[in-house]
């Protein structure tokens, strides 16, 4: 078993119980929170730290990826917005990972729950981390992870919207294709995008 792990942290139900599953089994986790600030408020923030707190997550970090996104969704195509905005906060955490001594990363996606992600999508998404990404709940349905956070009381923190889609495309692509979306992330300027989010750091 590795020794430590980055959760990507979410205001939702999903990221909370896949850190505490790991958690039960072991792992000691740091988290990292993405917030879509200055493009919407910090709703999603100030619920994180709540999560962060009962799951016993030291000194999360937040990086704000508000105008990194807004780009993304301005100068790539559309339908690849997900699949880059992830790859960019997989890279993120891997920096912050390879900080704290962490061995990998674990998040809270899983199969088909939204149309996003699909395994073509998500080994896309993979590829571009530098360290392996764990998620517990890759086989769950939705109902199996509210009655999960009900028990390790993360429900009524993570209860309510959700705004991380708000310059999402209304088709997003299900079967991303790597060479594509690599030819998006040319349009990019990546060791700039993610010198400045890293910038934007805070610790709470």
């Amino acid at each position: 078993m590795a020794s430590s792990g980055m959760l990507l942290l979410s205001g939702g139900f999903d990221s909370p119980v896949a850190g505490h599953m790991m958690r039960e089994r072991g792992l000691a986790l740091r988290g990292v929170h993405y917030s879509l600030e200055p493009v919407t408020d910090d709703a999603s923030t100030r619920k994180s730290v709540q999560l962060a707190a009962i799951l016993g997550l030291p000194g999360l970090a937040v990086i704000r990826v508000g105008q990194a996104f807004g780009e993304i969704a301005s100068k790539c195509a559309h339908r690849y917005y997900f699949v880059l905005s992830k790859r960019l906060m997989v890279r993120i955490a891997c920096t912050l990972a390879k900080e704290e001594g962490c061995d990998l990363l674990v998040t809270g996606e899983n199969l088909g729950q939204v149309s996003s992600q699909t395994m073509q999508n998500l080994a896309v998404i993979d590829e571009a981390s530098t360290l392996p990404v764990v998620r517990p709940l890759i086989g769950f349905d939705k109902q199996e992870i509210i009655d999960r956070a009900k028990r390790i009381g993360t429900h009524d923190v993570s209860i309510g919207p959700e705004i991380c889609d708000l310059l999402g495309p209304d088709r997003p692509a299900t079967g991303a294709w790597l060479p594509a979306v690599r030819a998006e992330e040319a349009k990019l300027d990546l060791s700039r995008m993610l010198d400045a989010t890293l910038a934007t750091r805070t610790k709470a």
